[in-house]
């Protein structure tokens, strides 16, 4: 569940990745091109360069044309993220 966190670092990664960092410690790198084919407002970003410009402004990763993701959207993915990695290796004998 999103608390009202807000991002307060994102770090373009490559293809279309950001690190995203909250400001409650929450951080980690989320894959966004799922986004590129959700409506006209994100057929920009398909263009990489135009896709690294994004920064964080009211709390949130917005692009030069405007096109934003809702900051809890970003949050669920981060600590989706997070919980993939922090998977236990089943099998793994100490």
């Amino acid at each position: 569940m999103w608390h009202f966190n807000e991002i307060v670092q994102a770090d373009y990664r490559g293809d279309y990745r950001f690190y995203i960092a909250y400001d409650d410690g929450i951080a980690g790198q989320v894959d966004l091109n799922y986004y590129l084919e959700k409506g006209r407002v994100f057929e920009p970003l398909k263009d990489k360069a135009f896709f690294a410009q994004a920064k964080v402004e009211c709390g949130t990763l917005i692009w030069p044309n405007e096109a934003d993701i809702a900051p809890e959207t970003l949050y669920e993915k981060v600590v989706a993220q997070m919980q993939k990695v922090a998977e236990p290796v089943f099998g793994y004998k100490v």
